[in-house]
């Protein structure tokens, strides 16, 4: 690990990377884990199956409801204080979850829930970016996320595990007292980025806030085509993987009649191969620019996607379904780093305001993208699934060939000079 560019302890650096990697993880888990037993939360409240893919849309909605907010107050207040926030507030909806006894109130906290997550990549994803140089940024955006990818991965597996022994109710306990943990690791290591002098000696200040200055300042970033344009990139290439998360209890569990065992192995290649691409972005990243790795990353990741196609024209069997997802699922896991770096330096505006505006954009996207899917039968069958997911991410190409045509030479990854 390359020097840090504000001045902290080993110790301090290590505990700040796995209380920021087990925040994420968390608000991940909130909705991955419990994937398994949403069948059983509307049997509890006698509601309709279509609250499945629902209440994890509210989830993502939730993620962008006060990303706005949050972004332009990390600039002005400092970045410590509104993750600690951030932190308390997604531990008490999940330990209110415990006493809900309506379905509509259980999507309300799932709302609020969901708002964890726009913490995380208001907040903690621009701290990465200042703390730590380009090169280091980057690997470290795509090797945590790796831990965070565990979640899709192990989530389903723990949940239906867990669910052998303890409720749904226990689960979002268990959640809530995690959050509790990650609270006091955040409160002893996490450093302070706004106001603090770097070690280049340059001093990033407290932004001014007021309500009529943010809107200029978003109005001037929705100005600005590059930043736009990769934003949404970022949602449109995550949207089948979204959509697969949101729809796949009902297409395996329901329409399949799958176990909540044989559904969660059905998810290890999927999120497997996105760990995968993400250690592959760590390996390119010493040779090639952030450029030329999501132009690398389009192979597998169209490939993928034209499978899915094929497997929804010709027989759309399970197995060739998850085939073509953890093929799309490679390139994916390529590029979304990299292409986050280049959407938060698009612009010379505040990088807490710049990552919420990001996290706004591609949240939407994948929130309104995968309800689109569930309300034109996505869930209804693989076939329509595999067509209507593909399709969605399809849509990230001309985007993507804009960036890659017009975007200015990005400088190589590694900055041993820092």
């Amino acid at each position: 690990m390359q020097r840090t560019l504000i001045v902290m302890r080993p110790v301090q650096i290590i505990g700040f990377c796995l209380a920021i990697t087990a925040f994420e993880l968390i608000t991940y888990m909130a909705s991955d884990m419990i994937m398994p037993a949403m069948l059983m939360v509307t049997d509890e409240f006698n509601a309709d199956t279509r609250h499945v893919p629902n209440a994890f849309n509210l989830y993502l909605i939730g993620g962008i409801c006060l990303q706005w907010l949050i972004g332009p107050l990390s600039d002005r207040y400092g970045r410590r204080r509104l993750l600690l926030l951030g932190c308390a507030l997604f531990g008490l909806a999940c330990g209110a979850a415990v006493m809900t006894q309506r379905i509509e109130a259980f999507n309300a906290l799932r709302l609020i829930q969901g708002m964890g997550l726009g913490f995380v990549v208001a907040v903690s994803y621009p701290t990465l970016q200042e703390v730590f140089c380009e090169a280091d940024a980057v690997r470290l955006m795509a090797l945590l996320g790796n831990v965070a990818l565990l979640s899709p991965l192990l989530g389903p597996l723990l949940g239906s595990l867990l669910l052998e022994w303890l409720n749904w109710r226990q689960l979002f306990l268990g959640l809530g007292a995690a959050s509790a943990v990650v609270w006091l690791g955040l409160l002893a290591w996490m450093p302070e980025t706004i106001g603090v002098v770097r070690r280049d000696g340059q001093r990033q200040a407290p932004a001014a806030f007021s309500f009529r200055q943010l809107r200029r300042r978003y109005l001037v970033l929705l100005r600005n085509r590059r930043f736009v344009g990769s934003s949404l990139a970022l949602g449109l290439m995550s949207l089948p993987l979204i959509a697969w998360i949101g729809l796949a209890p009902v297409l395996l569990m329901q329409r399949l009649e799958l176990s909540a065992l044989e559904y969660g192995l059905w998810q290890i290649p999927v999120f497997s191969a996105v760990i995968i691409g993400n250690l592959l972005l760590d390996r390119l990243l010493t040779t090639h620019t952030l450029l030329r790795v999501i132009g690398l990353s389009l192979w597998p990741f169209c490939f993928g996607l034209l499978m899915l196609i094929a497997a929804a024209l010709l027989s759309a069997s399970l197995v060739w379904t998850v085939a073509g997802l953890a093929a799309y699922a490679l390139g994916l896991g390529m590029s979304n780093a990299a292409l986050y770096r280049l959407a938060l330096f698009s612009s010379d505006e505040g990088k807490g305001l710049v990552s919420a505006m990001i996290g706004m954009l591609s949240i939407a996207v994948m929130g309104a993208g995968g309800s689109s899917i569930a309300l034109i039968g996505g869930g209804e069958s693989l076939q329509s699934f595999s067509l209507w997911a593909a399709l969605g991410g399809l849509l990230c190409l001309p985007l993507l060939h804009c960036l890659l045509r017009n975007n200015p030479a990005a400088p190589a990854a590694p900055n041993t000079h820092q």
